[in-house]
Order: C-alpha cells, then structure tokens, then sequence
C-alpha cells in the first residue's frame, strides 16, 4: 500500500522561483520541481478500507480559498542539518484545514500527528552536508519570497516508499470553495417579479 499524506500545491509559477535555489549545497540531493508540495497531515500506510473512509471524510471538508506566499529558508535538524527547506506566511485558514484534518484522522483511529504543524516546502534533503555550508547557503537566501498564491484545493498524495523526495502521486483532489460574502441566493429566485399593475 503506499503511503498517504495530504497536501497544498505549488502553483508553477512559485515553483519556478523554488528552483533558483536549487545548488550551492555540497551533500544535498535537490526535490524535484513537480514535487513540491506543502504536506499538510502525513498518513502513512492504511489499508483499503481505512483509506477510502479518510477520502470519504475528507470529501466533507467545506473551507474557502486562502492566500499565502512562501518566504524565507530554513533547516531541520540544528546540529546535524537533515533538509532544508522554504517557509510560508502566517496563514489562520491553513492552520484551521491542518487542524480539521488532523481531527478527522485521530477520528478514524489514526494516532494523532506527534510533530507539530509546520509549513514549509522541503527544497533538499541532506547526506553528509558540513553545518558551516547550511548556514552559508542559508545565510545567502535569507530574502527569498514570492508572490502572493492562492490555494483553491488540497489534494492526497501518495508516494511509493524510497528515500523521500517523490514521485508523488495524486490519489484524489478536494476542492475548497471560492470566498463568499453573502449567502447565495438560488438563481430562480433572482428572476424579475412581472407587474400585476
């Protein structure tokens, strides 16, 4: 069974600019572009019907569209660097789907996430790279942003087990609905009242 996690896309546009920082760092075994994401509940392996009630749930999910940019690098694992990676804006409607998400998991019996939550789009995974290099390469990318996105769906992905990094694969896509000001209005009701005079 593969493993499950879902997850934000990154608009190609962004993309692009995540792989200008692609380099620079000896022992870094670089994300391709198609793969990366911002992962926002690992679930690891699950049988059939475990993951078809998490697709179910997860189909439920009724949250607007929200706006984001990524900004700023960092890494994982202070002394011994193990990824480097791009950070997000602060987001309350990212929190709040991650959150939502995590509820429905620890719902259906999945143990609660024991990390927590924080966004960023891994760039590279680290072998055998020198703390002074990271911090080099850190140091020179601190100023790294780009525009402002829009999230109009989160998706599940699986990935076959390796050493992390994709291929990924779309497993089902769910879409988060565009911001309302108003409750809607049924079109019929809308039609012009005739005259009685």
């Amino acid at each position: 069974m593969p493993r499950l996690f879902t997850a934000l896309e990154i608009p190609r546009n962004a993309a692009m600019s995540l792989s200008l920082l692609r380099g620079g760092l000896p022992g870094a075994r670089w994300i391709d572009v198609e793969n990366y994401h911002i992962t926002l509940r690992f679930i690891g392996d699950v049988d059939g019907r475990t993951a078809d009630e998490i697709v179910e749930r997860l189909d439920r999910i009724d949250r607007p569209e929200f706006q984001f940019r990524l900004e700023g690098v960092g890494s994982f694992g202070s002394k011994k660097p193990h990824s480097v990676w791009a950070g997000v804006s602060q987001s309350p409607e990212m929190y709040a789907l991650q959150a939502e998400i995590e509820r429905i998991c620890q719902r259906i019996g999945l143990p609660p996430d024991p990390r927590k939550f924080t966004p960023h789009v891994t760039l590279a995974r680290l072998k055998s790279s020198r703390l002074d290099d990271v911090v080099q390469y850190l140091t020179g990318r601190g100023n790294f942003h780009t525009a402002t996105f829009t999230a109009p769906r989160f998706v599940l992905l699986s990935s076959r087990e390796s050493v992390g990094g994709g291929p990924y694969l779309t497993e089902e896509v769910f879409p988060l609905h565009e911001g309302r000001s108003a409750p809607s209005v049924p079109s019929r009701l809308l039609q012009p009242v005739k005259s009685l005079v």
